[in-house]
């Protein structure tokens, strides 16, 4: 039986999938049944029954992998001698791990101030405009795009051609530069501003959510408040100040938590447009490169428990300010 939690082929893997059906089929019919008779049956099995699945779920894929890499980045390059902490400490000290380290913070501190700054601002510029429609669907479109996506579409921004007679830039910032008589400029090469060129494209997409969530929130003002502020006097950028950032900070607080979570998972953006190279490198990208690159399971294992520490006090803070907005209305 040890193709069950180890299966070798794909027909061993075809038994696998269709057990799962078969039992995922029988639990539900099984749901169905005692919810068509909840006084026959107890609560707690009532409880179980809705909430098992999900549970098993939730601890075969998400708690059992996170055990299963804490317990590998103990452990050497090939998962075979155990090495203590040697893997964190290479991972902190070492002079190019810092630097992936150090872009990364850079990444979690600049896209969420700048992405939520943008977002608040043109929420406050178009609310209640006459194309306020029109206006932040053009901004809420890049949501809409994959990061691949923007990341190549980026890319072809960003696409650099040596200035020759009869050559026509392909990149649209360095045919403006050229239309300006400067020279076209490697951008995605450049160290250390292609790190902030490559930020840009996250806060290209995630100035849509922001605005999206704050003018929402700010749409939530009750009007009284807004009537009130005016008899005092208040308009304006005194009504920005003292009324409308006040009214929306649950609502600020969880677009900055949530955009930091979102840049310090970011992965495509950096992957796609320069693959880490260039001083560019970002926890997400390095152990993606360390796992199916150098083949270095215990570093990449230890990499990823490093961003999961990082990740965890972001979502609990986030959660948090949840509750409070829960509460406050």
């Amino acid at each position: 039986m040890g193709w069950l939690t180890n299966p070798t082929n794909s027909a061993e893997k075809f038994l696998l999938m269709f057990v799962a059906i078969i039992l995922f089929v029988l639990i539900m019919a099984l749901i169905l049944f005692i919810a068509d008779r909840p006084k026959k049956a107890p609560s707690w099995v009532i409880a179980l029954a809705f909430a098992g699945i999900p549970m098993f779920l939730l601890i075969w894929g998400l708690i059992r992998p996170a055990l299963m890499t804490i317990y590998h980045s103990f452990f050497d390059r090939r998962g075979d001698n155990f090495i203590g902490f040697d893997n964190y400490v290479e991972a902190l000290t070492q002079p190019a791990f810092r630097q992936v380290l150090g872009n990364t913070a850079i990444w979690v501190i600049f896209v969420p101030l700048l992405a939520t700054f943008m977002g608040l601002i043109y929420a406050v510029l178009v609310d209640r405009s006459r194309f306020e429609k029109l206006a932040k669907a053009l901004i809420f479109i890049p949501m809409a795009i994959s990061m691949v996506g923007a990341s190549i579409i980026w890319r072809f921004v960003y696409e650099f051609r040596p200035l020759q007679p009869g050559i026509q830039q392909t990149g649209l910032l360095n045919q403006v530069l050229v239309w300006l008589g400067m020279q076209p400029q490697q951008f995605l090469i450049g160290q250390p501003w292609n790190t902030g060129f490559l930020i840009v494209v996250m806060i290209w997409i995630q100035t849509g959510f922001a605005m999206t969530v704050l003018s929402a929130a700010i749409k939530a003002i009750p009007d009284d408040i807004i009537e009130a502020a005016r008899l005092d006097g208040l308009s304006g950028f005194g009504m920005f100040r003292y009324i409308t950032v006040p009214s929306i900070r649950p609502a600020l607080i969880v677009v900055l938590t949530t955009i930091a979570m979102t840049a310090l998972k970011a992965f495509d953006i950096v992957r796609t447009m320069t693959g880490g190279q260039f001083g560019t490198g970002v926890i997400a990208n390095e152990f993606y490169t360390q796992a199916f690159r150098q083949n270095n399971q215990g570093l990449s294992a230890a990499l990823a428990v490093i961003l999961f520490i990082l990740v965890v006090p972001i979502i609990a803070y986030n959660v948090k300010q949840m509750r409070v907005m829960e509460e406050v209305r």
